[in-house]
């Protein structure tokens, strides 16, 4: 298994949330041996969304997690739009429904909610579902990289 890609780092939903002293690594749920999850992002433009879902799906396979058919989602357009607007976004929520997968990977979660009213609502939603939400982000971890780091 190759070592876990450095382009990306990522933050847990249950982490952020429930006010745990636990790292990261702990807000993940352990759900049997491969985790399903959903792949799921906002991409700006139509025709460059699998940009997007391949990096997501490297970094699910990075840590072992299986994406099931289908559940590799992306929509196009702008993040301000209404995530009860985004087809991509409602195929997710079914998955999760329907307990096809135990949690959702984006670029960050302003691809699942924009505006602070529509968070809060989906973010709800999410804990209600018991699902874990892994955003990752590339322009967090090269904050933290040495330029050396950057160019390797």
């Amino acid at each position: 298994m190759p070592p876990p890609s450095r382009r990306t780092g990522w933050l847990s939903l249950p982490h952020l949330l429930g006010g745990s002293h636990r790292g990261p690594a702990d807000a993940v749920p352990a759900v049997g041996p491969c985790p399903a999850v959903a792949l799921y992002a906002v991409a700006p433009l139509r025709g460059v969304e699998h940009l997007v879902l391949d990096d997501l799906s490297a970094y699910a396979d990075d840590r072992g997690w299986v994406v099931p058919a289908g559940c590799a989602v992306a929509d196009s357009g702008p993040l301000d739009q209404s995530p009860a607007m985004r087809a991509g976004w409602q195929r997710v929520r079914a998955a999760a429904t329907g307990r096809l997968v135990h949690g959702v990977v984006v670029p960050s979660f302003a691809h699942i909610a924009y505006r602070a009213e529509d968070w809060e609502r989906e973010r709800a939603w999410l804990l209600e579902q018991g699902l874990f939400v892994v955003a990752t982000d590339p322009t967090e971890l090269q904050a933290g990289l040495t330029p050396e780091e950057l160019r390797a």
